[in-house]
């Protein structure tokens, strides 16, 4: 069992303490935030992810997990220190490292004794020396200050980069493909073991390289996936063309044990807080490092032009936008998340607005993110109760988010609620020979 202070309690940081203290540390998440703070500590959770908020219920009640607005008091009482702060994307893509900076710095002026800091965060290659260099500067700092004090404290940095999906992260924390570690001591190592000691029980594959290469091994994970997801894409729209079904193409590749079936499904593009936000950043290393990464840069601009496609096949299928009403069902990046950073949904709602087009939309959990990530066509969207409450009067019905509760509509009674038995199928949920059969023109992608 160890004492541990997370700093930060947005999505990492929030599901990694509280698995943490589910694995039996003690850990106190903080936050800047008052207002976030006085939730949690109230038991509200701010993000929806599935099994969040009993892990957090449960490791309070065992007084194992608990909040503070206090970094200092955190930190001194903690024997690990994750930063689990935002890195936002900078104006030319480059990961914003403000908060780590700030993040570093604190600990830099606070810690009395060894600690072991590690980046939890997703972070350029080189932070880790960074953050070395800001907690020793602070340390050098209040040692001019104070010179009769022993300021030359030791502490370790380590990089243990997060693998977790939205919508399913707390599974992935409990059960990982594997666990990364960017480590340069054995104290270091020794102290993460500790923390990790259920998952080494359970023969879960350690990586243990230094910080560079784990830093590596995140973005280039990420960009590998970006790119899977755009390939088959791209393989899906050639395939609109030539007359072939993309999910019979993606079916058959997927046997393939060197390429794999996950991350072969055709959609609208890809979203959310990772992987737009990781291929600007690894690409803007590449080129600062006179080292471009051709197929990333090109995965970004593909993916940007796949979302805007939708559009495309929407207006082509209408003839026109003006004056259309669309049903929308789906408006988070992905199911079982809240999730609207990078949402396809939101270039394609802003498209269809601008054409002429008003919407009708509903998503069982991104409503509220929604509201205010659309305000600017706020006048042009009305949001539903419920997926058939979106149907009334519609012109067409698109499917953007593959939710459960969207797999299995009724479609007899889809048809009799739409104006126009239109199926824009973004997400290749439905078998287009049976929504024909029921008098729909089906629009999937790449089929």
């Amino acid at each position: 069992m160890a004492s541990i202070a997370v700093i930060g309690t947005g999505y990492v940081g929030l599901v990694s303490g509280a698995c943490l203290a589910d694995f039996g540390n003690t850990v106190t998440c903080v936050d800047v935030d008052e207002k976030k703070i006085e939730s949690l500590r109230a038991g509200q959770i701010p993000i929806f992810e599935p099994g969040l908020s009993d892990v957090v219920a449960r490791n309070v009640a065992a007084e194992r997990l608990s909040f503070t607005t206090d970094a200092s008091q955190a930190i001194q009482a903690a024997e690990v220190i994750f930063i689990a702060v935002g890195t936002p994307p900078s104006d030319d893509g480059s990961a914003d490292l403000r908060y780590v900076e700030e993040a570093a710095r604190t600990i830099g002026r606070t810690i009395d004794s060894y600690r072991v800091v590690v980046d939890k965060s997703t972070v350029p290659i080189g932070t880790g020396k960074l953050v070395k260099k800001w907690i020793a500067e602070e340390l050098a700092a209040r040692a001019l200050q104070s010179p009769t004090s022993d300021l030359s404290h030791e502490f370790d940095v380590v990089s243990n980069p997060e693998f977790l999906r939205e919508g399913s992260a707390v599974y992935d924390f409990m059960h990982p493909d594997r666990v990364v570690l960017g480590i340069e001591s054995d104290k270091a190592r020794e102290a993460m073991r500790a923390i990790y000691r259920v998952l080494y029980l359970n023969e879960t594959p350690f990586i243990e390289t230094n910080l560079e290469s784990a830093e590596m091994i995140k973005y280039a994970s990420n960009a590998f996936l970006a790119v899977k997801i755009t390939f088959i894409n791209e393989i899906a729209n050639l395939c609109e063309k030539v007359g072939a079904d993309v999910k019979a193409v993606a079916t058959a590749m997927g046997k393939d044990g060197r390429i794999g079936a996950k991350f072969l499904h055709p959609g609208p593009g890809y979203g959310g807080s990772c992987f737009p936000k990781d291929t600007k950043a690894l690409a803007d290393i590449a080129r600062k490092n006179d080292s471009p990464l051709k197929v990333v840069e090109a995965t970004i601009l593909a993916n940007e032009a796949q979302k805007l496609r939708m559009v495309d096949k929407i207006e082509e299928a209408l003839g026109s936008l003006k004056g259309k009403k669309l049903a929308v069902l789906g408006l988070a990046f992905k199911p079982n998340t809240d999730d609207m950073r990078e949402a396809p949904s939101l270039a394609i709602l802003a498209a269809l607005v601008s054409g002429g087009a008003r919407i009708k939309a509903y998503d069982p959990e991104a409503m509220k993110e929604a509201s205010w990530r659309l305000q600017a066509i706020d006048d042009h969207v009305t949001y539903c109760a419920g997926e058939y409450d979106t149907m009334k009067d519609a012109d067409a019905l698109v499917i953007l988010t593959e939710w459960n509760q969207f797999r299995n509509l009724d479609l007899a009674k889809v048809k009799r609620l739409l104006k126009t038995p239109v199926l824009f199928d973004f997400r290749n949920i439905y078998d287009r020979v049976q929504a024909e059969a029921l008098g729909f023109a089906y629009i999937g992608v790449g089929r």
